[in-house]
């Protein structure tokens, strides 16, 4: 169910709307059953991400920062409280509309790289466009290779890239189908400092470029520099935003 900006807050001027946020949360809350007992990860997280915007969330180990991500990718349903995405209220969304959301407005980029080990880096990237059902797109697939710097790479399987490489070939399988958003958690966690500088260089280039909104998960300062801003979990609360 597509929520607009104008159900949400009426009272905006009309010039305010045209563009409504790629995220907004209200109250969010999450609690996990380890057994009998009850373990709060989220505790009424209200946030708001703008269309475009690179936004980094940082916090120690537990604080909730990939609970968040979790449930902002549609991977993980909340106890309470609303996320809407793109306009698209979750909580009104059925399991199958939310895998065809998913595979169609969100892009994922994880710590591991998660790519098929019997096909060439060509092949991973081009597979995500055959899933998503629009067939391969060749101009897009080159703009996105090249920005990424992996033209020469496309041939090679994933034993024979390099760390730094594996990722960027998995940053460009999460952006060919054009995603209006791209959740990246903790994407340079294996990385050394020199590749890490690279794959977040080419993030931020990505987001600028493309105009992807893009919210990255980390615990690293230095990574968490390259975004305009800076969400401060802690608790599984923000404490500063």
């Amino acid at each position: 169910m597509r929520i607009t900006a104008l159900q949400i807050a009426p009272t905006e001027a009309a010039s305010e709307l045209a563009m409504e946020p790629i995220i907004l949360t209200d109250s969010l809350e999450k609690v996990y059953r380890v057994g009998k007992v009850k373990v709060p990860a989220l505790r009424g997280v209200t946030l708001t991400i703008d269309q475009g915007e690179f936004v980094a969330v940082v916090g120690p180990s537990g604080c909730g920062k990939s609970t968040l991500l979790h449930i902002l990718g549609g991977l993980t349903r909340p106890t309470a409280g609303r996320v809407l995405v793109d306009g698209n209220d979750f909580c009104c969304m059925k399991d199958a509309e939310m895998t065809r959301f998913r595979r169609d407005k969100i892009g994922f980029v994880f710590q591991r790289y998660n790519l098929l080990p019997t096909l060439s880096a060509r092949q991973n990237i081009a597979l995500a466009q055959e899933i998503a059902g629009n067939g391969f797109n060749p101009h897009r697939f080159e703009r996105v290779t090249k920005l990424l710097g992996i033209e020469g790479k496309l041939n090679s399987r994933p034993f024979a890239l390099s760390g730094g490489e594996q990722q960027r070939v998995a940053i460009a399988r999460a952006v060919i189908c054009e995603p209006k958003l791209l959740l990246a958690d903790e994407p340079t966690g294996n990385l050394d400092s020199e590749n890490s500088q690279v794959v977040l260089s080419m993030l931020r280039q990505l987001n600028e470029e493309l105009r992807q909104s893009v919210v990255m998960i980390t615990h690293n300062p230095e990574a968490a520099a390259f975004a305009d801003r800076i969400v401060r979990m802690r608790d599984g609360r923000i404490v500063s935003n």
